[in-house]
């Protein structure tokens, strides 16, 4: 049974919070109250993500229906997504797929042990990282935090093969055409440009990108680097651009 701060805070379907209603503004998540979309359809679970979300300064908006979960986003334009694999309507897969073909906000997805092959394919939809419930509120706090800091860097242009990585632009370009990367990727790229002669493994990537300090799953790794080479590789099946050191992990390249 749902308290009635529960009831207060959750309402029903989807719907914003109350501190962001009719601005339009996209939120600077260091230096503003980022607003997250929870689509989740348990309501107890969703209660306790708001009051985790509201106790570390963050504004949650819920949505409960996955059918409903790309017009909840498209209203709320939040600056995260926490998203169940397992909704009506459509499937956390579907939402995510939904989402990337419109935008590159980071979406972590929320799954259940034993979702291996869900896992996979969650990452393969574009979510940047993805928790296992139950899990640890100061780690879901932790992991979006760690999605919405920019990654930082000492130089503003960087090139790896014949791209051109704007840093501060957070943009990169091929010639004068821009690829669309999401900040995740972004990131991924710039980590393996900026040390073009370091072979970074799975684990040192883990650390510097997704922000895990301590044993994760490399599949996290492995799924960006075939999205991110999707992207940026003339031919994704002999890469230049981030190629993979055989029994170790992973460098950029110059070819």
């Amino acid at each position: 049974m749902l308290s009635q701060r529960g009831r207060r805070g959750l309402r029903t379907a989807c719907e914003r919070s109350t501190t962001v209603i009719g601005t339009g503004l996209e939120t600077d998540p260091m230096n503003q109250t980022a607003r997250i979309l929870v689509v989740d359809d348990d309501p107890a679970l969703a209660e306790m993500i708001g009051i985790v979300l509201r106790g570390e300064g963050f504004d949650p908006s819920f949505c409960a229906d996955g059918a409903l979960a790309l017009d909840a986003f498209r209203s709320v334009v939040p600056d995260l997504v926490l998203l169940d694999l397992m909704l009506p309507g459509l499937d956390g897969i579907q939402v995510c797929e939904a989402i990337r073909s419109e935008s590159g906000t980071p979406v972590i997805m929320l799954t259940a042990k034993g979702d291996t092959a869900d896992v996979v394919r969650g990452l393969e939809s574009g979510a940047d990282d993805y928790v296992v419930k139950p899990f640890n509120p100061k780690e879901l706090v932790a992991r979006i935090r760690t999605r919405l800091r920019p990654a930082s860097s000492s130089v503003t242009r960087i090139e790896v093969g014949d791209l051109v990585l704007d840093v501060a632009g957070h943009e990169v370009r091929r010639g004068d055409a821009i690829i669309g990367l999401t900040p995740l990727e972004f990131d991924l790229l710039l980590a393996l440009a900026e040390k073009p002669e370091q072979v970074f493994t799975r684990e040192m990537l883990l650390e510097q990108v997704w922000g895990y300090h301590y044993k994760a799953d490399t599949r996290l790794v492995n799924v960006h680097v075939q999205r991110l080479r999707a992207k940026v590789e003339l031919d994704p099946d002999n890469p230049r651009i981030v190629t993979t050191v055989r029994g170790v992990g992973y460098r950029a390249g110059g070819g």
